[in-house]
């Protein structure tokens, strides 16, 4: 990393680097706080202690100057009604959701991708929330342990570092978390049993429909970059009404031989949207390759689609199973 370092002028908390208990790889607008406490301003509930993918934080008091990197996480803090605690963000996959938009525009964009970590420090950011682990390069000089000795504490969404398959639990764990740093625990709590009530309704309009055999299709040519059973793509693949055909991948993606499709005869392949290659050049990829031409999803042409931020872990789960549902089962959509 060159240049200096620049220390944040707000301090939220101080950080304390353990050594990893987990391999990281790869709204209410009510202003009431922790037990009915001052909203986000120190005070109840504070001394607050979390630790996150093997990274232990105490928090004094709530950030008031976080940075985002990853959409999915910007989403997780605007469905938390937490945009005024939001000093910038960075790196979109495609379009904030419409009810974000607004909230969103309010908030200074520190990059386009990754920020170096000049321009990161430059925000003078009280926390640091990243969706991925790349947000953490340690090549680029962004790791949580330089950002904590800057006295910047951080957080890296739980799909990024989890041991094993994600799912809906692992969802309220990072709300009620995230929300818990910011002092405003009932928002979590509120948008939780709205997604439970949601998933229930979609979960019973599905009741008994047979489930299809699905492939995702992120991206490649001479191996395919698709979801594997570690990530939430493969939870929402299941509550859809689906069968992920490579749920026996052992991580949140993984690249598996055009060969292994084939043997897997998926039913339908579901496409993930974001970045500069259009889902339709994507379908002519898979409809043009003579290899795939006996399999069911391309014999058929039966294609589904889904925004990539809905596929990782934030607020977008719930939305995500309903969208996918009705591609999955078109005579079970929602009214």
């Amino acid at each position: 990393m060159s240049g200096p370092r620049r220390a944040p002028r707000a301090l939220a908390a101080t950080a304390a680097l353990l050594l990893p208990l987990t391999a990281c790889g790869a709204a209410d607008g009510g202003r009431t706080g922790a037990k009915g406490g001052q909203d986000a301003q120190g005070g109840e509930g504070f001394p607050y202690t979390v630790t996150n993918c093997g990274v232990k934080t105490t928090f004094e008091k709530a950030p008031e100057r976080a940075v985002t990197m990853n959409q999915h996480v910007t989403e997780v803090m605007l469905a938390l009604g937490l945009e005024d605690r939001m000093a910038g963000t960075a790196f979109l996959d495609d379009e904030i959701l419409p009810e974000y938009r607004a909230a969103y525009d309010r908030i200074e964009v520190v990059a386009d991708a990754y920020p170096s970590y000049e321009k990161l420090i430059a925000a003078s950011p009280d926390f640091v929330y990243g969706g991925y682990a790349s947000a953490f390069d340690k090549g680029a000089g962004r790791e949580r342990a330089a950002l904590a000795e800057d006295g910047v504490p951080t957080r890296l969404n739980v799909e990024g570092c989890t041991d094993g398959p994600v799912g809906v639990k692992e969802l309220r764990k990072e709300l009620r978390e995230v929300a818990r740093t910011f002092g405003v625990p009932q928002r979590a709590e509120k948008l939780i049993a709205e997604q439970e009530e949601q998933l229930a309704a979609t979960a019973a309009r599905l009741k008994g429909a047979e489930k299809p055999a699905v492939f995702v299709f992120d991206s490649g040519d001479s191996s395919a970059f698709t979801a594997g059973g570690h990530g939430i793509g493969n939870d929402l693949i299941s509550r859809a009404g689906g069968r992920n055909v490579f749920a026996d991948l052992d991580k949140s993606f993984g690249d598996v031989s055009w060969e292994k499709v084939v043997e897997r005869k998926p039913e339908v392949v579901v496409i993930y949207d974001y970045g500069g290659t259009p889902v339709a050049a994507k379908k002519k990829q898979l409809l043009n390759d003579p290899a795939l031409k006996d399999v069911p999803a391309i014999k058929n042409e039966r294609f589904a689609v889904l925004p990539l931020s809905s596929a990782v872990l934030g607020p977008r789960v719930p939305d995500a199973v309903d969208e996918l549902a009705d591609q999955l089962h078109p005579d079970r959509a929602a009214e």
